[in-house]
């Protein structure tokens, strides 16, 4: 439905641009609230071609009056998508909707110097012009779509392609515009520019193929023979191929349609034998029905079956038709083109604005360099200067310093001799002092002997002092050790004795508990022999009663509580007793512990 509107939107684009307008371009609120003003005349037209309700109160009632100034001719779009287009379910005549739009543009647009091609193909190239431009207003077709229609216009007159001559129109072109409009695409055909030649009933022919191609979606027509499904006889008809459907008529003048051969993915069509004085026959098979069709020659059938089969194909991917395709590859390649277009142009200005900050550097160096340079010739100016300054003054210098080496010389002859009686004089003192040292090496000598016997009586000494001291330490750590094992000899004893005195309590305890289990071991002897009587008493009375009485089983009762054995028998008490009697001996044994 998207397309559908961009499609509606361009026709009614044209119409609406044609109402008429102030001095000022727009469209006055009056004339687009009155319903029988020229927007209102608009608007009942659309509803009446694309089977819309008209409703003239919405159309008042969406203008009203308020304070938002006067209404542009962009303020009618709301309104046409709201309560026209929205409403548009596709149940209308393509052909009549465009035609009623460019009724109301043609003549105010139309050239009206005269033109090599009639008002039909003037309005079929304006149809064409709407399907092939861009998405944009006002509208235009690109050089590109120029181009491509142009052709298919030179291959359905059965001429050549003048491919310089358009190369020429395009770079004028492009000097000046980014692309025609309508009008004055219609002026490039009619002029005959491109159709040199050719007579208008050619140059008619081929815009109306054209027409029929790419707005009509007609993929192929043209006149085959059809077998009937009732009486079975041939008939010639007029054969039209859309991406959907394949309707045939009487003639080519399309009034008299027989009917349509709906196609799906589930369709195919297969080439025949000839039979029954009929060639180059094919067969349609649909889901409901099968169709046998003659065509005129064997190149006509194999053209007509590459069609049909290329549209199933096509159904069965789910793809537009080849034109309508092939338009969206178009302008797909040329948003690339135009993306890429912009990224180059964005390059080379960040390349130029880089190329001006590179040369702003290099001219900002240069004056640098050129400073640097004044600066060195100043600095060399200076330098020349103090160099000569300095020979003149190294010269003076030089002249003083001869005078101060003369009088240097002469006290250096001088000092020479006093030097002489002061090394004689040094060497006197030199002998003397060996003659010193040697003396103060003989005492050192003395001093170090009286040392080293000093130290060794210091070193006995201490040896003594801590042999004294350990053997105290000795007498200490033996004191000590005498009293922990008199301690520990004592806690040990009193472990001793306490430990004696549980063991007497365990002797006395297990002694009673000797004496008890005695006494439940009598105990039990006695039941026993009790239990033995009974059952003695038992079995006797269980045979007397059988014997008199029949097969009569007694039932004895049984043992309460399970008896526990020991290692001399049952025991002659429950394990609820045993239990009492364990707490009640751990309670004796704690307290007398």
């Amino acid at each position: 439905m998207v397309g559908l509107k961009e499609e509606l939107l361009k026709s009614i684009w044209h119409a609406f641009t044609a109402l008429d307008l102030d001095r000022s371009g727009k469209v006055s609120k009056s004339q687009l609230k009155a319903s029988g003003g020229p927007a209102g005349v608009l608007s009942h037209n659309l509803c009446t071609v694309l089977n819309v309700p008209h409703d003239p109160v919405a159309l008042e009632e969406h203008f009203r009056d308020d304070d938002e100034g006067p209404v542009s001719n962009q303020g009618y779009m709301p309104y046409l998508n709201k309560f026209i287009l929205e409403k548009v379910q596709g149940n209308f005549d393509k052909v009549e909707f465009n035609r009623m739009c460019w009724t109301l543009c043609a003549k105010k647009n139309l050239s009206k110097s005269p033109l090599l091609i009639s008002d039909e193909d003037a309005f079929k190239v304006w149809v064409i012009f709407n399907f092939l431009s861009e998405d944009k207003y006002p509208l235009i077709i690109v050089p590109e779509e120029i181009e491509y229609l142009l052709k298919k216009i030179t291959e359905a007159m059965g001429a050549g392609w003048q491919q310089e001559q358009f190369d020429h129109y395009k770079i004028a072109l492009n000097t000046s515009r980014e692309g025609l409009s309508a009008w004055e695409l219609i002026d490039l055909i009619g002029s005959g520019q491109f159709s040199k030649g050719m007579d208008r009933q050619t140059v008619s022919m081929a815009i109306n193929e054209v027409f029929n191609e790419l707005i009509l979606d007609v993929l192929k027509q043209g006149y085959m023979l059809k077998k009937g499904h009732k009486r079975k006889n041939w008939m010639e008809r007029w054969f039209v191929l859309k991406p959907n459907i394949i309707s045939y008529y009487v003639s080519e003048d399309l009034k008299d349609k027989k009917g349509d051969i709906i196609l799906d993915g589930n369709c195919c069509v297969e080439a025949l034998p000839d039979k029954d004085g009929k060639k180059c026959l094919f067969l349609i098979k649909c889901l409901d029905k099968t169709f046998e069709i003659s065509a005129s020659d064997k190149k006509k059938k194999q053209e007509w079956i590459q069609a049909i089969q290329s549209t199933v194909n096509l159904l069965r991917a789910g793809s537009p038709p080849p034109h309508k395709e092939a338009r969206q590859k178009r302008k797909e390649l040329r948003q690339k083109l135009l993306a890429e277009q912009e990224e180059l142009e964005r390059q080379m200005k960040e390349l130029q604005a880089a190329n001006e900050n590179k040369q702003k550097e290099l001219e900002t160096v240069r004056k640098q360099l050129e400073a640097a340079a004044a600066r060195a010739a100043e600095e060399e100016k200076k330098r020349l200067q103090t160099q000569v300054e300095l020979q003149d003054r190294f010269s003076l210098e030089l002249e003083r310093e001869k005078m101060v080496r003369q009088k240097m010389e002469e006290q250096v002859a001088q000092k020479s001799s006093e030097l002489e009686q002061y090394l004689q004089r040094v060497r006197e003192l030199e002998e003397m002092y060996k003659q010193l040292q040697e003396a103060l090496e003989d005492e050192k000598q003395a001093r170090q002997d009286e040392e080293t016997v000093r130290k060794l009586q210091a070193r006995l000494l201490e040896e003594e002092t801590a042999k004294r001291a350990e053997l105290e330490k000795w007498h200490l750590q033996q004191q000590q050790t005498i009293q922990m094992t008199e301690a520990e000899k004592q806690e040990l004893e009193n472990q001793r004795m306490m430990k004696e005195q549980a063991l007497q309590v365990a002797m006395e305890q297990l002694k009673q508990l000797e004496l008890e289990r005695k006494e439940a071991l009598e105990q039990y002897e006695e039941v026993k022999k009790k239990l033995e009587t009974a059952a003695n008493n038992t079995k006797s009375w269980k045979d007397k009663v059988a014997h008199h009485e029949g097969l009569i089983r007694l039932i004895e009762p049984g043992s309460k509580n399970p008896h526990l054995i020991t290692n001399w028998g049952p025991a002659a008490f429950t394990e609820a007793e045993l239990e009492e009697r364990q707490r009640s001996w751990k309670g004796k044994k704690a307290t007398s512990e």
